[in-house]
C-alpha cells in the first residue's frame, strides 16, 4: 500500500501499507517524521523511512538504481526513490502552502503550483516544537510536507487501504502557539485550532491525491498516540460529528484529554504571547505577530502557569472550544453522540501517569499538581481526588505520594477518557464495532525506574524492533528486542488487521487470542490485556469503572 508522512502545526503525517500480498497492502499516513519503519514484506508505512513488518525482524531498505518513480499531482510532479524492498518512497511532498507571514494563525492553503519535476528524496523540516532553539536544521515554520511510501507495483487502479498516523507530543511538539494560539482576534482575522485544521487539510489532500500513489481514498484509517490520539478524537467530534467521508475507522493509543478552555478563557494566554513577542501596544497585535521573525515568536513560545496557579501545566498549548471545529467540550459531545460513526480501537497503558507526575511527597503536592493542570479544580475537588487516590504501594526511586499523583493524572487525562469514548461508541454505533485494550507488558528498565508500564510504551511493539526512529533505545528498554519480543507480532497484526478490515481479528497473528469487542459496557466493558505470552481478555474492573464515573462528573469543571 502507499505510505505518506506529513507535517502540520501539530505534527507530521505518514501513509502506511500492509504486508500480505501486494494487492492487499494498506496505506498509512502519520504526523511527525520521527518514526522510521523498515518495509520489507509488510504494510507500507508513512514515516521517516520505510515500512512495518509483521512476523519477522525489520530488514534495512536501500535505494535501487532503477528508474526513479514520478507521481503527478496536478499542481506539482514529484520524483521519489524505489527502495530495495520494492517500495516507492516520496519524501517532502508539499501538501499545503508554507504557514508563514500573513498565513500564520490561519487555516492551511493550497500549495503554489510548480513547473518541472520536484525531487522528493530528502526529509524536509518538521514544525517547531516548544523550547526548540533556533536556528535548527530539523525544524521550521515551513513544515507542511507529506512523506509517502507505496508498493512499487501500485497503480491508481490498486485502491490500497490508507493508514494515517498522528504523532503525540502534548500539542507542544511540532505545534504549540503556532497551531493553537487562541483569541477572538484570531477568530476575526484568522482561524482557531490551526494545528487541527492542518491535519484535516492533509486528510482532504489524501482523499484527493492518494489514488495517484495507488491508495483508496475511500478507505483511510486515522491512528494516533497521546495527543495524536487526542487529535483522532477531535476529528471524530469535529463539526459536531459531521461525516465528511475522510476516514472509515480510528485507532487511539492513550487518548489525551487535557483541559480545553473556551476562547474567551484564553485571552490572557494570547496577551502574554503578544507581550513576549514585543507586540504589546500595537494597533493590530495580530498583524504585528505575523510580521515578526520566527526567532522572536519562538522565544515567546513557552509555558506559563494558569492564572492563580503555582506552577506550569504539563501541557500549555491545547485545542480550544471554538464553536465550529470543536463545538463543545469533548466529554459532552461524546456523551450526546455527536461524533463520526465508524469502528474504533482505543486503549491505554497500565501506568499512564508515571511519565508526568511530580515526585509528590504529600497529598498537598498531589492537589497542587492537579490544579496546575486543571485550573478550575477547587480545594473541595482536590480533597475528593485525594480521597479517591490515597496512599498507594511505593514505587522505586519516588516519594510516598508519587503513585497517587500518577494514578490520578493518568486515569483522568488518558485511561478514563479512552474508556468513555469506547462506551459512547458502544452506545451510539455498535457494541461489536468497538475494541479496547490495556497494555501491561513490563520491562526491567521501567520497573526499576519506578514507572512500571508508562504512557504510549506500546508504540515500540506496534511499529517493531528498530523501527521507532528517535526512540530506538526503547527497543532495549522495553525488552521488545529480547525477552518481550513475542508481543511484537501480536500487536502488529491486530493493528494491521484493523487498518485492512476494520476488525483486529480478521488478519490477527495465528496464535493470538480472539480480541472480543467492548460490548454494551454494562459489565464495565471488555478489553484485551496485552502481556508477553499471557495476552487474554479481561473486564474493566469495577473499582476503575467507579473512579472513571467520578472523573466523568468532574469533566465539565475540568473542561475536558
Amino acid at each position: 500500500m502507499p505510505i505518506a508522512q506529513t507535517g502540520e502545526r501539530k505534527g507530521t503525517a505518514f501513509i502506511y501499507y500492509s504486508q500480505a500480498p501486494a494487492d492487499k497492502w494498506d496505506i498509512f499516513i502519520a504526523f511527525q517524521p520521527s518514526v522510521a519503519m523498515s518495509l520489507s514484506r509488510c504494510f507500507l508505512f508513512v514515516t521517516a523511512v520505510s515500512c512495518l513488518l509483521t512476523e519477522t525482524a525489520a530488514t534495512p531498505i536501500l535505494p535501487r538504481s532503477d528508474v526513479a518513480p514520478i507521481v503527478d499531482l496536478g499542481y506539482s510532479q514529484y520524483e521519489g526513490t524505489t527502495l530495495s524492498s520494492k517500495v516507492n518512497q516520496y519524501l517532502g511532498v508539499r501538501f499545503a502552502a508554507p504557514p508563514l507571514g500573513n498565513l500564520r494563525f490561519r487555516a492551511p492553503q493550497d500549495p503554489v503550483a510548480t513547473t518541472g519535476i520536484q525531487e522528493a528524496k530528502t526529509l524536509q523540516t518538521v514544525c517547531l516544537g516548544t523550547g526548540v532553539k533556533l536556528p535548527s536544521s530539523l525544524q521550521s515554520e515551513d513544515c507542511l510536507f507529506a512523506n509517502v511510501w507505496a508498493p512499487s507495483s501500485a497503480t491508481p487502479a490498486s485502491k490500497l487501504p490508507a493508514w494515517v498516523y498522528i504523532q503525540g507530543g502534548g500539542y507542544a511538539s511540532d505545534s504549540n502557539a503556532f497551531g493553537f494560539l487562541a483569541s477572538e482576534k484570531i477568530r476575526a482575522n484568522g482561524d482557531l485550532n490551526a494545528g487541527l485544521l492542518d491535519q484535516e487539510f492533509l486528510l482532504r489532500w489524501v482523499k484527493k491525491y492518494i489514488i495517484q500513489f495507488g491508495g483508496d481514498p475511500d478507505h483511510v484509517v486515522i491512528h494516533g498516540a497521546s495527543a495524536g490520539a487526542g487529535s483522532v478524537a477531535m476529528h471524530l467530534i469535529s463539526y459536531g460529528g459531521r461525516n465528511d467521508d475522510l476516514f472509515v475507522g480510528g485507532i487511539g493509543e492513550s487518548v489525551f484529554f487535557p483541559t480545553q478552555p473556551k476562547v474567551s478563557e484564553l485571552e490572557w494566554q494570547f496577551e502574554q504571547f503578544v507581550s513576549d513577542a514585543s507586540c504589546s501596544g500595537s494597533v493590530d497585535e495580530l498583524e504585528c505577530l505575523r510580521s515578526q521573525n520566527t526567532t522572536t515568536l519562538q522565544a515567546a513560545n513557552k509555558a506559563r502557569p494558569y492564572p492563580g496557579q503555582l506552577g506550569n501545566p504539563a501541557w500549555y498549548w491545547t485545542p480550544t472550544v471554538d464553536g465550529d471545529f470543536i463545538q463543545d467540550h469533548p466529554y459532552k459531545l461524546f456523551e450526546r453522540g455527536k461524533f463520526v460513526k465508524v469502528p474504533i480501537m482505543f486503549g491505554d497503558d497500565t501506568d499512564e501517569g508515571t511519565s508526568f507526575a511530580p515526585n509528590a511527597g504529600s497529598q498537598a503536592d498531589v492537589a497542587t499538581f492537579m490544579k496546575n493542570n486543571y485550573p478550575h479544580l477547587t480545594d473541595n475537588y482536590t480533597d475528593a481526588i485525594n480521597a479517591q487516590y490515597p496512599l498507594m504501594s511505593p514505587l522505586p526511586g519516588h516519594l510516598a505520594y508519587f503513585p497517587s499523583a500518577a494514578a490520578a493524572y493518568g486515569e483522568t487525562t488518558f485511561t478514563c477518557a479512552g474508556n468513555f469514548i469506547s462506551n459512547s461508541y458502544a452506545t451510539y454505533v455498535s457494541p461489536q464495532k468497538v475494541w479496547n485494550y490495556r497494555y501491561n507488558v513490563h520491562s526491567t528498565y521501567y520497573d526499576d525506574a519506578g514507572l512500571d508500564v508508562p504512557h504510549t510504551i506500546e508504540t515500540v511493539a506496534v511499529f517493531g524492533v528498530g523501527n521507532v526512529g528517535e526512540y530506538a533505545a526503547a527497543d532495549l528498554q522495553t525488552g521488545i528486542s529480547t525477552y518481550n519480543n513475542n508481543i511484537v507480532p501480536v500487536l502488529m497484526n491486530y493493528w494491521i488487521s484493523f487498518v485492512r478490515a476494520l476488525d483486529p481479528n480478521t488478519y490477527k497473528f495465528a496464535s493470538a487470542p480472539n480480541w472480543n469487542s467492548f460490548g454494551t459496557g454494562q459489565d464495565g466493558g471488555k478489553r484485551i490485556r496485552f502481556e508477553t505470552n499471557a495476552t487474554e481478555m479481561e473486564l474493566i474492573p469495577q473499582d476503575q469503572v467507579a473512579r472513571c464515573e467520578f472523573w466523568k462528573e468532574l469533566a465539565v469543571v475540568m473542561e475536558q
